[in-house]
């Protein structure tokens, strides 16, 4: 039977778009589910305001009746303007291992995009970089954090079938840490505090973590700004993603640095791994996924590196080793073992080359793809 393809143009449609995944990944042991209401929620423009500055639509493709593929199309303005580039996005695409099902998805966003005036395509990337990004091309025996992406290794042949070319690519790591902290690195840590007079900033609660989050976010801005993919955020959009994920941080592995005139000038989100606990939560809150979370939160062997910004007047300065240092002494506390570091863009050196001093394998890479018609 043909594919058919349907846009997704009401709620029943959108559940269903949500659910594919679940039922693709649905006995394998390395795909962490989202949250099912979070997915629905940033597919629709009432729930999402990144909708002010992109037009966006999603498709699922059917055959023999059934659910056989998804992909979504955005088209983010802000980016565009920043790079003087019309291009839309592939987004959330997922697909079983039949090329005429891809094909068709592949087929359905690119016309789109067309008819929008776009000159090519390129992703997956989503609604902004805190958003799904990125094809999984190499680790698929490692189980991914919850702010990284696992597909299956078919999915790049279909992309390249379809005539789509490396655009970038992401690489993460996992890291072994230390019992202790070498006393070099702690003198360094006083050092730079001494020399600088920097202040770091310590949570004991979330109200207190989320005072510091609009700040946070603000530096994000400028400290990402340059980097491929990225577009800034205003505050209805920061304070989107901090509702939807401040309330899950942990605020001891939240560090934040200011200068001797308080402002951040540094800050580093870390959080207690919680992809087992999401896996068993199958991508429901209740009645027992947040019970799932929080016994994660509790006794972590494992910490995912969610986000880090420098400033970039304080860029070389040590601010990034002070980050860490402090992070690691409360990592040391709970007798945290490894940290899963989220994707770096394989072009920013500076990144992968600190978290090359540590015991280490890179062990992921994803790709976005980019084709121009």
């Amino acid at each position: 039977m043909a594919v058919v393809i349907k846009a997704c143009d009401n709620v029943n449609d959108l559940k269903k778009f949500v659910q594919f995944p679940y039922d693709l990944y649905k006995s394998n042991r390395y795909w962490v589910p989202p949250m099912k209401d979070d997915e629905l929620k940033s597919l629709q423009p009432a729930t999402n305001p990144a909708y002010r500055v992109s037009d966006a639509k999603f498709w699922i493709a059917l055959k023999d009746g059934k659910v056989a593929g998804r992909v979504g199309g955005i088209i983010n303005k802000a980016y565009n303007q920043k790079t003087g580039e019309n291009l839309a996005r592939i987004s959330r695409i997922e697909f079983i291992d039949d090329k005429e099902v891809s094909q068709a998805l592949f087929d359905t966003v690119e016309q789109w995009a067309k008819e929008k005036g776009m000159a090519g395509i390129h992703g997956p990337l989503g609604f902004t970089n805190l958003d799904h990004q990125a094809v999984l091309i190499e680790g698929f025996d490692h189980l991914p954090s919850i702010a990284s992406e696992y597909h299956l290794p078919y999915y790049r042949s279909h992309f390249e079938a379809a005539g789509y070319d490396k655009e970038m690519d992401w690489v993460e790591f996992r890291l072994k840490l230390e019992k202790e902290i070498p006393e070099k690195a702690l003198k360094l840590n006083d050092m730079i505090q001494r020399r600088y007079n920097l202040k770091v900033i310590h949570f004991q609660n979330r109200e207190e973590m989320k005072t510091y989050a609009p700040k946070v976010f603000e530096l994000l801005n400028t400290a990402f700004g340059d980097l491929f993919s990225f577009v800034s955020m205003d505050k209805e959009l920061s304070d989107f993603y901090i509702n939807k994920y401040f309330n899950i941080l942990n605020p001891e592995f939240v560090k934040v640095i200011e200068d001797q005139h308080a402002n951040v000038i540094g800050f580093i989100i870390s959080l207690p791994s919680l992809s087992e606990a999401m896996q068993k939560a199958k991508g429901i809150l209740f009645p027992l996924g947040w019970y799932h979370i929080m016994q994660a939160l509790k006794k972590p062997k494992v910490v995912d590196l969610l986000l880090t910004g420098i400033h970039p007047d304080w860029q070389a300065q040590g601010v990034s080793a002070l980050l860490i240092t402090e992070l690691q002494k409360v990592m040391q506390k709970h007798g945290v073992e490894y940290v899963e570091t989220t994707g770096m863009i394989e072009t920013n050196e500076k990144a992968i080359n600190h978290w090359k001093n540590y015991d280490h394998i890179q062990h992921k890479r994803k790709r976005c793809f980019r084709k121009m018609f």
